[in-house]
């Protein structure tokens, strides 16, 4: 059982970590791409081309809801959809070079906002806690 101040750092660092990231968010210049679309677009990009059952399970939604969202990237022109390798009842989903290009808009956005808070807002003391409070994060984190 943790103790009572593990339990509050805990849930003092999930709220800040939510926070920031919901910043991040919103400085990207593509707003109007909801979470799940974002999650969808940057699996691809990491994982490669998926179906919508296997990119289904990885963000745990139902199939249904997974085709909505593949659908409406389909069609602004995110993804393109090609036959499967080795299943001809399927369709496998990749980034398209406007996709890519959206991608690292959204990314260089929210690596802009961050690197300009932290020179804002932050001594140059609190900027190296910040670095060891990450690499401190970066070993929470399952190997």
């Amino acid at each position: 059982m943790p103790e009572k101040d593990h339990e509050r750092l805990a849930t003092e660092l999930g709220s800040a970590v939510s926070l920031l990231m919901r910043q991040m968010r919103i400085a990207s210049p593509h707003g109007e791409l909801t979470p799940s679309q974002r999650a969808v677009i940057s699996r691809i990009d990491t994982e490669g081309e998926a179906t919508i059952a296997a990119l289904a399970r990885a963000e745990r939604v139902r199939p249904q809801s997974m085709r909505l969202t593949v659908g409406a990237l389909e069609e602004r022109g995110v993804l393109a959809r090609s036959p499967h390798p080795t299943d001809g009842r399927q369709v496998v989903f990749s980034l398209t070079e406007e996709g890519r290009r959206m991608l690292a808009v959204v990314r260089q956005a929210k690596h802009n906002w961050l690197a300009v808070a932290i020179a804002d807002r932050l001594t140059p003391e609190e900027q190296r806690t910040l670095a060891t409070a990450t690499e401190l994060m970066r070993r929470l984190m399952p190997r």
